[in-house]
């Protein structure tokens, strides 16, 4: 397992924290359109692994911190998508929406 500097840790305790997994999209959309991505990385445990970008991996909330600071840097606006159920096994849930451009879901 990796050593964690301290001091770059992001705490949950600052963020409304997600009840339930439908609540994630929503969470996501608000901060990321608040241009927040301390509050992105804050819906991910501290060891989470993120498939983004395409074809490569973004290890720890830290490291996704860093990538939606770049990503936000240009305002992108996000809506929020009508979620699907959830498909949940044990301590994992699965969350997906369904695109409203059409191009399918999300997960």
């Amino acid at each position: 397992m990796p050593k964690l500097n301290p001091e770059r840790r992001t705490t949950m305790s600052n963020y409304e924290r997600a009840r339930n997994p439908e609540d994630l999209t929503r969470l996501f959309v608000e901060r990321a359109n608040n241009g927040d991505a301390v509050g992105i990385a804050a819906l991910y445990e501290q060891h989470a692994v993120m498939a983004y970008p395409p074809g490569s991996q973004t290890v720890g909330r830290d490291a996704i911190r860093a990538l939606w600071e770049k990503v936000l840097a240009s305002a992108p606006h996000f809506e929020q998508e009508l979620p699907l159920p959830t498909l949940i096994g044990g301590d994992v849930a699965l969350t997906t929406t369904f695109a409203k451009d059409g191009a399918g879901v999300r997960a």
